[in-house]
């Protein structure tokens, strides 16, 4: 395996920490650590940063001078685009989709969205539901049209490009492990758009490291979800020559704490936040890092991961929680009732 060989803007601050969480550990009765993926750096860091590294790169490699991309309202991924954009004086048009339906002011211009409009990008919205690869290629299509060169890049950067980042983060982490001397016996992250899941199962397989990664689900139902990862998997394995190292077994996705839909947030969902901040100081989002941290607490509870030393990816989007302000205040202030 030799990432070398693909084009990449490289822009993330690498290595990750990789850090115990003494008390939350404590807590739940887990040796629990989080490799600290919100440290990436790019315009408050993520995940989406990694996968941005080799999607640039190819762009860039392309003589791309605009990068089209979607997401939700409050999406991580189109702040990150945005910022690479505006780091390698790119254009950046994106389309957001209204999927959770909310209007309030918190949610359409605060948060996320405010970082895209800060960073320059050109935002359409569309309602929930719309064909998001429809509308990509509509935009593609008018910047053709008025002479420019766009690269699309699809939600979430999940291909297999994108998903090199996530091989690339593998690799890291057991480099990490080994030099620490720490036997990891399982990785839990959020799973959403694949590229994250997908990416490190293939390069985990593809190292031969032999730890099983927990996706918690934050949107499909379970099928779906190991489905669309499977198959990212394998075409990222594919890609760097080994797809038969992949199997359908090392998919694996836990969907039971999505709550009311993607992006909704939930008092269980806020009871986490609380929890995560208030032990070891990690600041979580609602939609993919509180659901993860969600279910890696209610099975840690349940015993599921009795005698673990569990790694916690944390995915970043803590830029996504100003706009739920007003359902995080109220939940905060009635502390005070």
């Amino acid at each position: 395996m030799h990432l070398a060989r693909f084009p990449r803007a490289r822009f993330a601050h690498l290595p990750t920490p990789l850090e115990r969480l003494t008390r939350l550990g404590v807590e739940l009765k887990v040796d629990l650590w989080v490799k600290r993926d919100d440290c990436t750096g790019l315009a408050g860091g993520g995940n989406k940063t990694r996968k941005l590294e080799f999607l640039l790169g190819e762009a860039l490699d392309q003589g791309a001078d605009t990068l089209v991309t979607q997401g939700a309202v409050q999406s991580n991924h189109v702040r990150q685009t945005a910022a690479a954009a505006a780091r390698y004086g790119l254009a950046c048009e994106v389309i957001l989709e209204e999927r959770t339906g909310s209007k309030a002011v918190d949610y359409t211009a605060s948060g996320n969205v405010l970082l895209d409009r800060l960073l320059g990008a050109a935002i359409r919205n569309v309602p929930g539901g719309a064909d998001m690869n429809a509308e990509l290629a509509r935009t593609a299509d008018d910047i053709r049209a008025r002479g420019g060169k766009p690269y699309v890049i699809l939600g979430g950067g999940s291909n297999a490009v994108g998903a090199l980042g996530y091989v690339d983060c593998a690799i890291e982490l057991v480099a990490q492990a080994n030099a620490q001397g720490l036997v990891i016996d399982r990785i839990v992250t959020a799973t959403g758009s694949a590229g994250t899941h997908a990416g490190l199962v293939a390069g985990l397989a593809l190292v031969g490291a032999d730890i099983p990664v927990l996706g918690i689900g934050v949107r499909a139902d379970r099928e779906t979800q190991e489905a669309n990862v499977h198959k990212l998997a394998m075409e990222t394995a594919a890609l760097l020559g080994h797809p038969e190292r992949v199997t359908r077994e090392m998919t694996v996705a836990d969907c039971d704490y999505v709550g009311a839909g993607y992006g909704l947030i939930d008092d269980e969902v806020i009871e986490v936040l609380k929890l995560a901040a208030r032990t070891d100081a990690l600041i979580l989002d609602p939609v993919y890092t509180g659901k993860a941290m969600k279910g890696l607490i209610a099975l840690a509870r349940a015993g599921r991961f009795e005698g673990e030393t569990v790694v916690f990816l944390h995915t970043g989007g803590a830029q996504g929680l100003f706009g739920y302000q007003g359902e995080m205040q109220g939940a905060l202030e009635g502390e005070l009732a």
